[in-house]
Protein backbone atom coordinates (compact mmCIF):
# COMPACT_ATOMS: atom_id res chain seq x y z
CA UNK A 1 0.00 0.00 0.00
CA UNK A 2 1.01 3.23 -0.85
CA UNK A 3 2.38 6.33 1.49
CA UNK A 4 3.29 9.79 1.06
CA UNK A 5 6.35 11.84 1.98
CA UNK A 6 6.04 14.26 4.78
CA UNK A 7 7.21 17.52 3.38
CA UNK A 8 6.92 17.46 -0.87
CA UNK A 9 3.71 14.77 -0.35
CA UNK A 10 5.24 12.33 -2.65
CA UNK A 11 3.74 8.72 -3.65
CA UNK A 12 5.80 6.03 -1.53
CA UNK A 13 4.83 3.43 -3.62
CA UNK A 14 4.57 -0.05 -1.81
CA UNK A 15 6.89 -3.50 -2.37
CA UNK A 16 4.29 -5.06 -4.90
CA UNK A 17 2.11 -1.70 -5.62
CA UNK A 18 0.70 0.13 -8.68
CA UNK A 19 1.26 -3.19 -11.37
CA UNK A 20 0.89 -1.26 -14.36
CA UNK A 21 0.87 2.04 -12.98
CA UNK A 22 4.10 2.20 -11.63
CA UNK A 23 5.32 4.48 -14.47
CA UNK A 24 2.92 6.85 -14.22
CA UNK A 25 3.11 7.38 -10.42
CA UNK A 26 6.50 7.66 -10.99
CA UNK A 27 6.85 10.53 -13.83
CA UNK A 28 4.41 12.49 -11.32
CA UNK A 29 6.77 12.32 -8.18
CA UNK A 30 8.88 13.77 -10.62
CA UNK A 31 6.97 16.85 -11.66
CA UNK A 32 6.03 17.39 -7.98
CA UNK A 33 9.67 17.43 -7.38
CA UNK A 34 10.68 19.38 -9.99
CA UNK A 35 7.69 21.89 -8.93
CA UNK A 36 9.73 22.19 -6.00
CA UNK A 37 12.53 22.84 -7.20
CA UNK A 38 11.82 25.14 -9.74
CA UNK A 39 8.29 26.04 -9.96
CA UNK A 40 6.54 29.49 -9.80
CA UNK A 41 2.89 29.66 -8.46
CA UNK A 42 0.98 33.04 -8.51
CA UNK A 43 -1.12 33.45 -6.05
CA UNK A 44 -2.96 36.69 -5.35
CA UNK A 45 -3.64 38.02 -1.63
CA UNK A 46 -7.14 39.82 -0.20
CA UNK A 47 -6.59 42.98 1.97
CA UNK A 48 -6.81 42.11 5.54
CA UNK A 49 -7.59 38.33 4.67
CA UNK A 50 -5.91 34.95 5.29
CA UNK A 51 -4.51 33.57 2.07
CA UNK A 52 -4.07 29.86 3.33
CA UNK A 53 -1.37 28.20 0.98
CA UNK A 54 -1.79 24.34 0.53
CA UNK A 55 0.46 20.58 0.04
CA UNK A 56 -1.81 18.18 -1.45
CA UNK A 57 -0.84 14.23 -1.33
CA UNK A 58 0.34 13.61 -4.92
CA UNK A 59 -0.96 16.41 -6.19
CA UNK A 60 -0.10 19.99 -8.27
CA UNK A 61 0.09 22.32 -5.20
CA UNK A 62 0.51 26.16 -4.72
CA UNK A 63 2.40 25.72 -1.39
CA UNK A 64 4.73 22.99 -2.83
CA UNK A 65 6.24 25.49 -5.45
CA UNK A 66 10.08 27.13 -4.73
CA UNK A 67 8.69 30.63 -5.44
CA UNK A 68 5.22 32.11 -4.27
CA UNK A 69 4.64 35.20 -6.59
CA UNK A 70 1.88 37.88 -5.08
CA UNK A 71 0.22 39.17 -7.72
CA UNK A 72 -0.34 43.49 -7.69
CA UNK A 73 -2.25 44.60 -5.25
CA UNK A 74 -2.84 46.94 -2.30
CA UNK A 75 -2.46 45.79 1.16
CA UNK A 76 -4.59 48.33 2.67
CA UNK A 77 -5.10 46.22 6.42
CA UNK A 78 -3.23 43.51 8.25
CA UNK A 79 -3.25 40.59 5.88
CA UNK A 80 -1.66 37.09 6.33
CA UNK A 81 -0.23 34.30 3.80
CA UNK A 82 0.30 31.11 5.89
CA UNK A 83 2.17 27.26 4.61
CA UNK A 84 0.95 23.77 6.13
CA UNK A 85 2.24 22.86 9.32
CA UNK A 86 4.75 20.42 9.93
CA UNK A 87 6.88 20.65 6.11
CA UNK A 88 10.23 21.47 6.23
CA UNK A 89 10.75 23.48 2.77
CA UNK A 90 13.03 26.18 1.17
CA UNK A 91 10.94 29.21 -0.09
CA UNK A 92 11.71 32.36 -2.03
CA UNK A 93 8.70 35.02 -2.17
CA UNK A 94 8.37 37.81 -4.70
CA UNK A 95 6.58 40.56 -2.84
CA UNK A 96 7.67 43.15 -5.60
CA UNK A 97 4.34 43.87 -6.90
CA UNK A 98 2.86 44.96 -3.75
CA UNK A 99 1.67 48.28 -2.36
CA UNK A 100 1.87 48.61 1.54
CA UNK A 101 3.70 45.70 2.03
CA UNK A 102 4.07 46.44 5.55
CA UNK A 103 0.60 44.91 5.95
CA UNK A 104 1.38 41.61 4.74
CA UNK A 105 3.14 38.52 7.63
CA UNK A 106 3.81 35.48 6.21
CA UNK A 107 3.89 32.39 8.62
CA UNK A 108 2.73 28.52 9.35
CA UNK A 109 -0.43 28.00 9.60
CA UNK A 110 0.01 27.82 13.49
CA UNK A 111 3.25 28.93 14.38
CA UNK A 112 5.25 32.55 13.79
CA UNK A 113 6.95 33.87 10.57
CA UNK A 114 8.10 37.46 9.71
CA UNK A 115 6.37 40.99 8.33
CA UNK A 116 7.48 42.70 5.34
CA UNK A 117 9.43 45.75 5.40
CA UNK A 118 9.47 46.83 1.47
CA UNK A 119 8.24 45.66 -1.74
CA UNK A 120 11.26 43.38 -2.36
CA UNK A 121 12.22 39.44 -2.67
CA UNK A 122 12.50 37.25 0.51
CA UNK A 123 14.12 34.08 1.29
CA UNK A 124 12.72 32.06 4.25
CA UNK A 125 12.88 28.20 5.09
CA UNK A 126 10.00 26.29 7.59
CA UNK A 127 11.14 23.97 10.12
CA UNK A 128 7.78 22.51 10.39
CA UNK A 129 6.91 24.37 13.30
CA UNK A 130 7.79 27.98 11.98
CA UNK A 131 8.78 30.02 8.70
CA UNK A 132 11.89 31.82 9.29
CA UNK A 133 13.30 34.35 6.89
CA UNK A 134 16.96 34.57 5.83
CA UNK A 135 18.21 38.14 5.90
CA UNK A 136 21.46 39.74 5.55
CA UNK A 137 22.02 40.48 9.32
CA UNK A 138 21.61 36.30 10.01
CA UNK A 139 23.95 35.09 7.06
CA UNK A 140 27.62 34.72 7.99
CA UNK A 141 30.89 35.64 6.14
CA UNK A 142 31.90 39.05 4.91
CA UNK A 143 31.27 41.30 1.90
CA UNK A 144 34.07 43.55 0.32
CA UNK A 145 33.85 47.06 -0.17
CA UNK A 146 34.71 46.49 -3.97
CA UNK A 147 31.55 43.91 -3.83
CA UNK A 148 28.75 47.11 -2.41
CA UNK A 149 27.66 48.93 -4.95
CA UNK A 150 24.56 51.63 -4.96
CA UNK A 151 23.04 53.07 -1.86
CA UNK A 152 23.50 52.04 2.00
CA UNK A 153 20.48 53.87 3.77
CA UNK A 154 20.36 55.05 6.99
CA UNK A 155 18.22 52.35 8.63
CA UNK A 156 21.20 49.92 7.29
CA UNK A 157 23.35 51.00 9.50
CA UNK A 158 23.27 50.20 13.04
CA UNK A 159 23.49 52.81 15.78
CA UNK A 160 27.24 51.99 16.85
CA UNK A 161 28.42 50.86 13.33
CA UNK A 162 30.67 53.64 12.29
CA UNK A 163 33.51 53.97 14.61
CA UNK A 164 36.35 57.14 14.76
CA UNK A 165 38.30 54.87 13.42
CA UNK A 166 36.23 54.46 10.24
CA UNK A 167 36.41 58.52 9.80
CA UNK A 168 38.77 60.21 8.12
CA UNK A 169 40.43 63.44 9.44
CA UNK A 170 39.09 65.56 6.80
CA UNK A 171 35.95 62.82 5.90
CA UNK A 172 33.38 65.68 7.31
CA UNK A 173 32.74 68.81 6.46
CA UNK A 174 30.59 71.66 7.38
CA UNK A 175 27.32 70.64 5.33
CA UNK A 176 27.43 67.15 6.44
CA UNK A 177 26.49 68.84 9.74
CA UNK A 178 22.76 69.06 10.55
CA UNK A 179 21.78 72.11 12.50
CA UNK A 180 21.65 71.43 16.40
CA UNK A 181 23.82 67.85 15.88
CA UNK A 182 26.58 69.29 18.15
CA UNK A 183 25.62 68.72 21.96
CA UNK A 184 27.30 70.16 24.41
CA UNK A 185 28.75 66.81 25.61
CA UNK A 186 30.61 66.51 22.02
CA UNK A 187 32.94 69.68 22.63
CA UNK A 188 36.02 69.40 24.81
CA UNK A 189 36.31 71.89 27.58
CA UNK A 190 39.34 73.52 25.85
CA UNK A 191 38.05 73.40 22.29
CA UNK A 192 36.38 76.47 21.63
CA UNK A 193 38.85 79.50 21.76
CA UNK A 194 38.49 83.16 22.17
CA UNK A 195 39.85 82.77 18.11
CA UNK A 196 36.33 80.47 17.26
CA UNK A 197 34.25 83.36 18.69
CA UNK A 198 32.85 85.68 16.18
CA UNK A 199 32.35 89.33 17.29
CA UNK A 200 29.08 89.86 19.16
CA UNK A 201 28.55 86.68 19.22
CA UNK A 202 28.45 86.30 22.69
CA UNK A 203 25.01 88.07 23.94
CA UNK A 204 23.37 88.31 27.54
CA UNK A 205 21.59 84.90 27.34
CA UNK A 206 24.87 83.52 26.93
CA UNK A 207 26.33 85.26 30.41
CA UNK A 208 26.36 83.59 33.70
CA UNK A 209 24.11 85.15 35.85
CA UNK A 210 26.37 86.98 39.37
CA UNK A 211 25.10 87.55 42.85
CA UNK A 212 23.89 91.01 42.01
CA UNK A 213 19.99 91.60 41.69
CA UNK A 214 18.53 93.39 38.46
CA UNK A 215 17.80 96.97 39.45
CA UNK A 216 18.93 100.36 39.01
CA UNK A 217 20.97 101.64 41.91
CA UNK A 218 21.58 105.52 42.90
CA UNK A 219 25.11 106.60 44.27
CA UNK A 220 26.50 103.30 43.95
CA UNK A 221 29.23 101.17 45.23
CA UNK A 222 30.37 98.69 42.82
CA UNK A 223 32.62 95.99 42.67
CA UNK A 224 34.11 94.58 39.85
CA UNK A 225 36.35 91.49 39.03
CA UNK A 226 39.07 90.52 36.88
CA UNK A 227 36.63 89.91 33.78
CA UNK A 228 35.11 93.26 33.93
CA UNK A 229 31.83 91.97 35.32
CA UNK A 230 30.01 93.68 38.25
CA UNK A 231 29.80 91.34 40.98
CA UNK A 232 28.73 93.36 43.66
CA UNK A 233 26.22 96.76 43.54
CA UNK A 234 24.34 98.54 46.47
CA UNK A 235 22.93 101.88 46.53
CA UNK A 236 24.44 104.89 48.49
CA UNK A 237 23.97 107.88 49.87
CA UNK A 238 24.68 111.07 47.84
CA UNK A 239 27.15 113.41 49.20
CA UNK A 240 27.10 116.70 49.71
CA UNK A 241 26.85 119.21 46.99
CA UNK A 242 28.14 122.64 46.46
CA UNK A 243 25.69 125.21 45.79
CA UNK A 244 26.39 128.15 43.17
CA UNK A 245 25.63 132.01 43.61
CA UNK A 246 24.12 132.77 40.15
CA UNK A 247 22.38 136.24 40.10
CA UNK A 248 20.61 138.87 42.32
CA UNK A 249 17.82 140.74 41.10
CA UNK A 250 15.27 143.26 42.32
CA UNK A 251 13.75 144.28 38.86
CA UNK A 252 12.34 141.96 36.01
CA UNK A 253 14.25 140.01 33.84
CA UNK A 254 14.97 136.55 32.66
CA UNK A 255 17.41 133.80 33.89
CA UNK A 256 19.02 131.49 31.83
CA UNK A 257 20.60 128.55 33.14
CA UNK A 258 24.17 127.01 33.27
CA UNK A 259 23.87 124.41 30.79
CA UNK A 260 25.71 121.99 33.27
CA UNK A 261 23.84 122.66 36.52
CA UNK A 262 21.43 119.92 37.94
CA UNK A 263 18.61 121.83 39.44
CA UNK A 264 18.27 125.85 40.60
CA UNK A 265 17.71 127.19 43.72
CA UNK A 266 14.92 130.31 44.19
CA UNK A 267 14.85 133.02 46.43
CA UNK A 268 11.82 134.75 45.60
CA UNK A 269 9.57 137.78 46.75
CA UNK A 270 6.75 140.03 46.60
CA UNK A 271 7.26 143.55 47.64
CA UNK A 272 6.20 144.74 50.84
CA UNK A 273 3.48 147.25 51.63
CA UNK A 274 3.45 151.13 52.23
CA UNK A 275 3.48 152.22 55.92
CA UNK A 276 0.45 154.44 56.97
CA UNK A 277 0.29 158.04 58.18
CA UNK A 278 -0.57 159.91 60.78
CA UNK A 279 -1.97 162.98 59.81
CA UNK A 280 -3.22 164.45 63.40
CA UNK A 281 -2.07 164.74 66.76
CA UNK A 282 -1.98 161.31 68.16
CA UNK A 283 -0.07 159.53 70.59
CA UNK A 284 -0.59 156.13 68.40
CA UNK A 285 1.79 155.39 65.79
CA UNK A 286 0.69 154.30 62.07
CA UNK A 287 0.60 150.72 60.82
CA UNK A 288 4.13 149.01 59.60
CA UNK A 289 3.30 147.35 56.09
CA UNK A 290 3.27 144.04 54.91
CA UNK A 291 5.89 141.99 54.06
CA UNK A 292 5.85 140.55 50.67
CA UNK A 293 5.74 136.59 50.35
CA UNK A 294 8.49 135.03 50.56
CA UNK A 295 9.39 131.14 49.46
CA UNK A 296 12.62 128.81 48.29
CA UNK A 297 12.17 126.71 45.48
CA UNK A 298 14.10 123.70 44.14
CA UNK A 299 13.70 123.60 40.56
CA UNK A 300 14.93 120.76 38.60
CA UNK A 301 16.62 121.46 35.19
CA UNK A 302 15.79 120.36 31.65
CA UNK A 303 18.07 121.94 29.22
CA UNK A 304 17.54 124.05 27.34
CA UNK A 305 16.20 126.24 29.88
CA UNK A 306 14.99 130.28 30.59
CA UNK A 307 12.54 131.59 32.92
CA UNK A 308 11.20 135.02 32.49
CA UNK A 309 10.30 137.10 35.79
CA UNK A 310 8.83 139.95 36.99
CA UNK A 311 9.61 141.76 40.24
CA UNK A 312 6.93 143.65 41.96
CA UNK A 313 7.85 147.24 43.29
CA UNK A 314 6.99 148.27 47.09
CA UNK A 315 3.81 150.45 47.93
CA UNK A 316 3.88 153.50 48.56
CA UNK A 317 3.82 155.12 52.32
CA UNK A 318 0.66 157.25 52.97
CA UNK A 319 0.73 160.84 53.09
CA UNK A 320 -2.84 162.41 52.29
CA UNK A 321 -4.21 159.48 52.84
CA UNK A 322 -4.28 157.34 56.03
CA UNK A 323 -3.53 153.86 54.83
CA UNK A 324 0.22 153.13 52.76
CA UNK A 325 -0.58 151.27 49.21
CA UNK A 326 0.00 147.46 48.97
CA UNK A 327 3.28 146.20 47.25
CA UNK A 328 3.52 144.64 43.89
CA UNK A 329 3.39 140.79 43.47
CA UNK A 330 6.43 139.08 41.76
CA UNK A 331 5.97 136.48 39.21
CA UNK A 332 8.16 133.15 38.07
CA UNK A 333 7.96 131.70 34.39
CA UNK A 334 4.03 133.13 33.76
CA UNK A 335 2.94 131.89 37.13
CA UNK A 336 4.74 129.09 38.04
CA UNK A 337 5.53 131.30 41.51
CA UNK A 338 3.67 134.12 42.44
CA UNK A 339 4.85 135.93 45.51
CA UNK A 340 1.98 138.26 46.57
CA UNK A 341 3.21 141.83 48.11
CA UNK A 342 2.22 143.01 51.59
CA UNK A 343 -0.57 145.35 52.30
CA UNK A 344 -0.85 148.85 53.38
CA UNK A 345 0.07 150.26 56.63
CA UNK A 346 -3.25 151.65 58.46
CA UNK A 347 -3.46 155.28 59.48
CA UNK A 348 -2.29 155.70 62.85
CA UNK A 349 -5.09 158.49 64.10
CA UNK A 350 -7.94 155.49 64.06
CA UNK A 351 -5.92 154.19 67.03
CA UNK A 352 -5.25 155.05 70.35
CA UNK A 353 -2.55 153.80 72.89
CA UNK A 354 -0.13 151.40 71.25
CA UNK A 355 -1.11 152.07 67.52
CA UNK A 356 -2.29 150.40 64.62
CA UNK A 357 -1.22 146.53 63.97
CA UNK A 358 1.29 145.65 61.19
CA UNK A 359 -0.50 144.93 57.91
CA UNK A 360 -1.24 141.39 56.73
CA UNK A 361 1.80 139.98 54.49
CA UNK A 362 1.47 138.98 50.70
CA UNK A 363 0.48 134.88 49.91
CA UNK A 364 2.65 132.53 47.97
CA UNK A 365 1.14 130.95 44.80
CA UNK A 366 1.82 128.67 41.30
CA UNK A 367 1.76 125.10 40.67
CA UNK A 368 5.41 124.84 42.12
CA UNK A 369 5.84 123.83 45.64
CA UNK A 370 8.27 125.88 47.91
CA UNK A 371 11.12 123.66 50.09
CA UNK A 372 10.30 126.47 52.40
CA UNK A 373 7.50 128.86 52.99
CA UNK A 374 8.07 132.42 54.89
CA UNK A 375 4.62 133.72 54.60
CA UNK A 376 3.84 133.90 58.49
CA UNK A 377 3.36 137.19 59.90
CA UNK A 378 5.65 138.31 61.67
CA UNK A 379 7.67 136.50 58.93
CA UNK A 380 10.19 134.07 59.69
CA UNK A 381 13.55 134.10 58.08
CA UNK A 382 16.14 131.44 56.61
CA UNK A 383 19.34 130.73 58.66
CA UNK A 384 22.28 129.30 57.02
CA UNK A 385 21.79 125.82 57.80
CA UNK A 386 18.62 125.72 59.28
CA UNK A 387 15.00 124.44 58.88
CA UNK A 388 13.86 121.50 55.87
CA UNK A 389 16.07 123.46 53.20
CA UNK A 390 19.69 123.12 52.84
CA UNK A 391 19.99 125.92 50.77
CA UNK A 392 19.33 128.85 52.66
CA UNK A 393 21.58 131.56 52.33
CA UNK A 394 20.19 134.97 53.22
CA UNK A 395 19.72 135.96 56.29
CA UNK A 396 16.64 138.37 57.75
CA UNK A 397 18.24 142.10 58.79
CA UNK A 398 16.48 143.61 60.94
CA UNK A 399 16.96 147.45 58.88
CA UNK A 400 13.74 147.20 56.58
CA UNK A 401 15.24 149.37 54.27
CA UNK A 402 18.39 146.65 53.49
CA UNK A 403 16.17 143.76 52.83
CA UNK A 404 14.38 143.50 49.77
CA UNK A 405 10.28 142.79 49.97
CA UNK A 406 10.00 144.41 53.54
CA UNK A 407 7.48 146.66 54.36
CA UNK A 408 7.41 150.43 55.03
CA UNK A 409 7.06 151.41 58.33
CA UNK A 410 4.35 153.38 59.66
CA UNK A 411 4.20 157.30 60.57
CA UNK A 412 5.35 157.83 64.51
CA UNK A 413 3.39 159.50 66.72
CA UNK A 414 3.03 163.85 67.40
CA UNK A 415 2.32 166.68 66.17
CA UNK A 416 2.03 167.40 62.68
CA UNK A 417 1.83 165.32 59.68
CA UNK A 418 3.55 161.98 60.04
CA UNK A 419 4.31 159.86 56.51
CA UNK A 420 4.50 156.38 56.34
CA UNK A 421 7.60 155.04 54.62
CA UNK A 422 7.47 153.54 51.49
CA UNK A 423 7.43 149.54 51.37
CA UNK A 424 10.75 147.69 49.58
CA UNK A 425 10.68 146.25 46.42
CA UNK A 426 10.23 142.32 45.70
CA UNK A 427 13.65 140.54 44.66
CA UNK A 428 14.94 137.06 43.37
CA UNK A 429 18.44 135.49 44.30
CA UNK A 430 18.96 132.71 42.33
CA UNK A 431 22.02 129.85 42.62
CA UNK A 432 22.82 126.71 40.64
CA UNK A 433 23.55 123.00 42.23
CA UNK A 434 25.73 119.92 40.36
CA UNK A 435 28.31 121.92 38.68
CA UNK A 436 31.15 120.10 40.77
Amino acid sequence: MSTFSTDLKLELIGTGEASGTWGADTNNNLNLIQQAIAGVETVTLSSGGTLALVMTNKAISNARNMVIKFTTASIAASTICTVPDSIEKFYIFDATGLTNPTNLTIKTASGTGFTLDAAKIYAAYSDGTNLKEISLDTLGGTVAAANITGTIATSQIADDAVTSAKIADDAVVAAAIADNAVVTAAINADAVTQAKIGDDAVGADQLANTAVTAGSYTSSSITVDAQGRITAASSGTAGASTVFFKDMRASSGTYTANPNAGKAIVYFRGAGGGGGGNLSRNNAPAGQGGNGAFGVYSIPLSHPYTAPYTIGSGGAGSSSSRQGSSGGSSNYQSGAITAGGGGGGQGGNQYAGSGAPPANSGALGGNLTAVQDYTVNPPLHPSPGSGTTQYAYLSQPQNATTFPGVGGSGGGAGDGVNNGNPGAGGSIVIFEDGLD
